[in-house]
């Protein structure tokens, strides 16, 4: 049984500590982290098998986070999950520190990949996927991408390599918030419909709304059955989503919060 109640609380917690982060290190990225948090916490509590006791095991499920800019929320969703100490979040982007604006390999226990770069996750995914195939292991491996990273090639070229090898171990999650820096995603590349072209492709697909955690949770759960097709789940967000003044806001693709705004966003998100 998904306590779906516990999960919007976590879900509204690590919200708050996305932003408290953007407001103290000055660093932007911030509504497409918002976005993404249903996506994480669905993932990190009910579809990937981790053991917080030995977070490196070989035999355990991966998640690349492709969209590297708005690791603020995988941070997040890490240290409240137990991968590392919550008081550790206070050191973002901190020079020398263990959590840089953009994730470096091994930076923290979780952090699977450096990211960042656009285009290459799903490619370093399928890679890891193929490599389990090959060594005769179970695990799975969990894509998050940008939608508007999904307009470079490279994508496309890992979207056709999957499905040749029936990498069922594969789910790629696109977060499709609608924006990406300069624009709405669908305006400057013809976008959709995102589901009929991994679907041309050879991949299953499941279209959801990216903020109702037991859709997301029900999704995810697809990519344990036997079809031999890869998962691709289209997950229809809205960038800022939780705090009001910024959802659908393009301005806080750089912008960061000031105190006021922390405090406003506080209240929204009914944290103590």
């Amino acid at each position: 049984m998904i306590d779906i109640v516990n999960l919007e609380q976590i879900a509204r917690e690590v919200r708050f500590r996305i932003v408290e982060m953007s407001c103290r290190a000055k660093t932007g990225h911030l509504a497409g982290a918002l976005s993404c948090v249903d996506i994480l916490v669905a993932a990190y509590w009910h579809a990937l098998r981790v053991n917080l006791a030995d977070p490196n095991n070989p035999t355990r499920d991966r998640l690349i986070f492709s969209k590297g800019h708005a690791v603020s929320a995988l941070y997040a969703v890490l240290a409240k999950r137990g991968f590392f100490p919550e008081n550790d979040l206070d050191r973002f982007n901190e020079e020398g520190g263990r959590l840089p604006e953009h994730p470096s390999p091994a930076c923290l226990p979780g952090v699977d990949w450096a990211t960042g770069s656009l285009g290459h996750g799903l490619g370093v995914g399928i890679g890891m996927a193929l490599g389990a195939r090959l060594k005769k292991q179970n695990y799975r491996v969990f894509v998050v991408m940008s939608d508007g990273e999904c307009q470079e090639g490279s994508v496309w070229e890992a979207a056709m390599f999957a499905p040749r090898h029936n990498l069922n171990n594969l789910i790629a999650i696109v977060d499709f918030n609608k924006w990406q820096a300069t624009g709405r995603s669908c305006e400057i590349m013809q976008m959709t419909p995102l589901s009929d072209k991994f679907s041309s492709f050879g991949w299953r697909t499941e279209e959801v709304n990216g903020h109702d955690l037991r859709s997301l949770c029900a999704a995810l759960a697809e990519g344990k059955n036997d079809d031999p097709r890869p998962l691709a789940v289209i997950a229809h967000t809205i960038k800022g989503a939780g705090v009001s003044f910024i959802e659908d806001d393009n301005n806080w693709h750089y912008r960061f919060p000031n105190l006021e705004e922390l405090q406003k966003a506080k209240v929204e998100l009914q944290i103590e």
